[in-house]
């Protein structure tokens, strides 16, 4: 088993351009069923050999799809994942970034109560190992594995799943989430998934400072782990009173601060890596002690 996605995900692509086409090349080369494109007026023409269709509603009924990857520029994002959501899409991955958070909140009352789960937006997607790659992260980089991965940076993702795989410890399923102040899928409800999935012997848990996500991770794992899991936090030495990388790195109210985010896990029993490069051998260390 894996979370979201797996060797049978059948995935359209909206906003076929430059960015959208690359990507969906190295998707299908990683072995991603991708099975159309969607574009306006783009409907019964191929681009690098996949079907175009007009709308996501046209692509789904002739190829049956159930995921999405969004290219779509920030002025029309949030239409477009609209969109996905009204054709029934199991998962949508925004890749998009710079999206307005009034966009944002349109988006998160529509999906509250459908059936779509939503990753990102500013994000880098979501791999199963072996079987399904959505998104812009390098493959090459993930191997498959017991170790369940969810991340609010892009950039850490592939670094640490990098270092993961040269330690010889491969992943069942790594969420990269995006870092905007409002996102489809958060850190708590990516670390449920995680715990409950069979194939996830360990969790590992990247986050940043901002926000009040990864407490609430660790509330849910100290009254329902089933999983050991591994923490990192991002900013820790950011200045005081500096905003810093994602837009969702806001403090306030004494959550959302480094601090709070390692005493939060570390009350919660999950070991906390002082860097990314001390992650595997924590995760060694839970995997051994479980």
């Amino acid at each position: 088993m894996s979370v979201l996605l797996d060797r049978n995900t059948k995935v359209i692509v909206q906003g076929m351009g430059r960015e959208g086409r690359f990507h969906a090349g190295r998707m299908r080369e990683y072995g991603t069923k991708v099975v159309g494109g969607v574009g306006p007026g783009t409907g019964g023409t191929q681009r690098d050999g996949i079907p175009m269709f007009d709308t996501v509603a046209a692509a789904v009924d002739s190829t049956s799809a159930n995921a999405s990857l969004i290219f779509v520029p920030a002025s029309g994002a949030s239409d477009a994942v609209l969109e996905a959501i009204d054709a029934g899409l199991d998962l949508v991955v925004c890749i998009t970034e710079g999206i307005p958070v009034h966009d944002m909140l349109t988006v998160a009352a529509v999906l509250e109560g459908t059936g779509t789960t939503l990753i990102g937006p500013n994000c880098p997607g979501a791999i199963t190992p072996g079987e399904c790659k959505i998104g812009i992260m390098p493959g090459e980089n993930f191997s498959a594995g017991p170790v369940g991965f969810v991340s609010r940076s892009g950039t850490l993702t592939y670094e640490i799943a990098d270092a993961l795989t040269r330690a010889g410890l491969g992943q069942s399923t790594c969420l990269g989430i995006g870092g905007d102040p409002i996102i489809g899928l958060p850190t708590p409800q990516a670390v449920q998934l995680l715990n409950e999935d069979p194939e996830t012997g360990v969790i590992v848990i990247v986050g940043e400072i901002g926000g009040a996500a990864e407490e609430k991770a660790a509330e849910y794992m100290r009254a329902f782990g089933k999983k050991p899991a591994v923490a990192f936090i991002a900013g820790r030495s950011a200045p005081a009173g500096k905003r810093m990388g994602h837009a969702g790195a806001i403090v306030s109210g004494g959550q959302g601060t480094a601090e709070s985010k390692v005493r939060a896990f570390e009350d919660a029993g999950i070991p906390v890596a002082n860097a990314p490069s001390e992650i595997p051998t924590l995760v060694k260390e839970a995997l051994r002690a479980a």
